[in-house]
């Protein structure tokens, strides 16, 4: 169509961070995940990264109220780099609020205590709700680590997390629109299945407004977050098919040197030695009894 807005892909931009940039719909949600009750809308101050920052990374949403910092994050694939990431917009979000502050002083200058929340839409069978924490990608595991970030990962994919959504209607309304898209794009093209789904939703009352006011851009992002998604996913099968035929290739020949060298003469415990394998996997191999 001549008149559909075209989506700027040099930033991260998805349906759900449309959603949820609407103060309204964002309120409703953390009303939703607290249990307060607040009214007006303009009580949110979204401050969420608007430039690419480290490493061209950029978070969905993060805003003040009731005295806290709250960072949501959305995500279609499973990623246990959350943490991290968080770290590092935590990091840049309180660089940016004590810029003025005297962060030397004997003052204590006072920051808001965050919260970091993920809304997991995936394919992937998750559990409702997952702690993902900072602690769990260090190399070497601490009893006590002396720095941590815990996160949650709710899944409200299908039936998951209903009272949460029951409280939320407009996060409701958005599980049912992508689950709308991944139901029909497994026997349509992206392109019709996206519309499909947005058809069903205005007549149905899913987002109407939304899918009304902002049709072709919701379109458009839905098309390209589904097509990354089944990019990401394909990469990692394609990355898994060829490490396991490396991974075949490489103890094909690692089976060969043992039977040579054996055949050379060499003990048990020198072909071990030379191979870097424990001697009773060569004795297995080879057939051999201790």
């Amino acid at each position: 169509m001549a008149n559909e807005t075209t989506v700027n892909r040099t930033f991260k931009s998805t349906v759900f961070i449309m959603v949820f940039e609407d103060k309204k719909n964002l309120l409703e949600l953390y009303n939703a995940m607290t249990g307060k009750h607040y009214t007006d809308p303009e009580q949110l101050e979204i401050n969420t990264l608007e430039n690419a920052v480290y490493m061209s990374m950029k978070n969905d949403l993060s805003f003040l109220i009731d005295g806290r910092l709250s960072l949501y994050e959305h995500q279609s694939t499973y990623n246990p780099n959350l943490p991290l990431r968080f770290l590092i917009y935590i990091s840049q979000l309180y660089a940016g609020m004590t810029r003025n502050e005297n962060l030397y002083g004997t003052k204590v200058v006072q920051i808001p205590p965050p919260e970091f929340v993920i809304f997991y839409n995936g394919e992937k069978d998750m559990p409702e709700e997952t702690p993902l924490r900072l602690s769990d990608m260090y190399r070497l595991k601490v009893e006590d680590p002396k720095l941590q970030l815990e996160a949650v990962m709710l899944n409200i994919s299908g039936s998951n997390n209903s009272r949460l959504k029951e409280a939320c209607r407009t996060l409701k309304d958005y599980a049912v629109y992508t689950d709308k898209i991944r139901l029909y794009s497994k026997k349509q093209t992206l392109e019709d299945a996206v519309e499909r789904a947005i058809d069903e939703c205005i007549a149905e009352n899913v987002l109407k407004d939304f899918l009304t006011k902002h049709r072709a851009e919701a379109k458009a992002m839905s098309i390209f977050e589904y097509d990354q998604e089944k990019h990401i996913r394909q990469e990692r099968e394609e990355a898994w098919e060829e490490g396991h035929a490396e991974g075949q290739a490489s103890g094909l020949k690692l089976a060969e040197t043992i039977f040579r060298l054996f055949r050379e003469g060499k003990t048990i415990d020198e072909i071990s030695a030379r191979c870097n394998l424990p001697a009773e996997q060569i004795r297995e191999l080879l057939g051999r009894e201790k």
